[in-house]
């Protein structure tokens, strides 16, 4: 068997220099072991350790045990089997010597389950934002959920129609019939903190809490560049032209699969128009606002983007630099 490679302590993971790591999700430091996916052998051996543990996806739903602890979203191979029989599984790597699991149960399950007291169903979002499990239950938890979520809405091959099945550990999808291969997606969105010196531009959508604002944020399209894509989003947003674009941290987005690429931009004008079929309002808030966002004292009740999320790390770094980020 290969020697498993040295994972950073728990403490080293907390004190990396990166950005990224702040964000919910941002911290994940399994060991996927990729080069053993194909190793059945090897991925049954995973199987019969006895400290090997399933995250359990129901439908897009984590399930979690009502007790209290830090492993909370994990179980046994036993408890699992337990629940009935997985539709999907995929090995998602080792953790400290522990083979971690994903396993796909329908969503009737969750239904079934919220009114038990042993197993509940969980808002992954509410997890994150609450800070309910430790980064390193909650980094896997949302690989997880991606994921399963993959699995329930690509099983028949895009190039044929026909039924696929799982290979690699859950890592790929073949179709018998054509022999297409197929891997779980990751979509790129680029989020990006458009800056004038000392200002800063922020938005708001209309399913936003009240009085938030946050960065802009769109999907990259085809053929864009990370940079383009900023330029673009920002200009068909807000109606500002942007010169210079720096990348500063990612977070992984399990809703259901994206990467969220936080970015700093240079504006070249101050006049907005917003579009309105994306925007409800945006505005150029000074340094000191945002301060006094991230702190919840903005004499008008406006607020940013809760830790969880990149646009608030953005923002934070935006407040705490000593000039301009770009």
């Amino acid at each position: 068997m290969t020697q498993e490679r040295a994972a950073p302590s728990p403490g080293e993971a907390s004190t990396t220099p990166e950005l990224s790591a702040r964000t919910a999700f941002g911290t994940n430091r399994l060991d996927r072991h990729s080069e053993r996916r194909e190793n059945e052998a090897q991925l049954a051996a995973f199987r019969a350790d006895a400290r090997a543990r399933a995250f359990i996806i129901a439908g897009d739903t984590p399930l979690l045990k009502a007790t209290a602890g830090p492993e909370r979203a994990r179980f046994t191979l036993a408890e699992a089997t337990a629940l009935g029989t997985a539709r999907e599984t995929a090995f998602l790597g080792i953790l400290d010597s522990v083979p971690l699991f994903a396993l796909l149960y329908p969503a009737e399950l969750a239904q079934s389950l919220e009114q038990t007291s042993d197993i509940t169903p969980a808002n992954l979002r509410a997890l994150a934002s609450e800070g309910a499990l430790p980064p390193d239950e909650l980094g896997p938890l949302g690989e997880a959920k991606a994921l399963m979520d993959w699995h329930r809405r690509h099983g028949f091959c895009a190039n044929c129609g026909t039924p696929t099945l799982a290979f690699t550990g859950g890592f790929r999808r073949d179709c018998p019939s054509c022999g297409a291969q197929h891997f779980p997606r990751v979509d790129p969105v680029v989020i990006m903190l458009v800056t004038d010196g000392e200002r800063c531009l922020l938005g708001r959508q209309p399913q936003f809490a009240p009085g938030m604002y946050s960065a802009l944020a769109g999907f990259v399209e085809p053929g864009e560049t990370i940079e383009d894509a900023v330029r673009r989003e920002i200009m068909e947003e807000a109606g500002v032209p942007v010169g210079a674009v720096r990348y500063l941290a990612s977070q992984p987005w399990p809703f259901p699969s994206s990467l969220m690429i936080g970015c700093a931009a240079r504006a070249l004008a101050l006049d907005i128009v917003v579009d309105r079929l994306e925007l409800e309002d945006a505005r150029w808030f000074s340094r000191e606002e945002a301060r006094l966002m991230l702190a919840g004292e903005h004499p008008d009740g406006l607020t940013a983007p809760r830790p969880m999320a990149i646009a608030h790390h953005l923002l934070r770094a935006f407040v705490e630099a000593d000039g301009a980020l770009i």
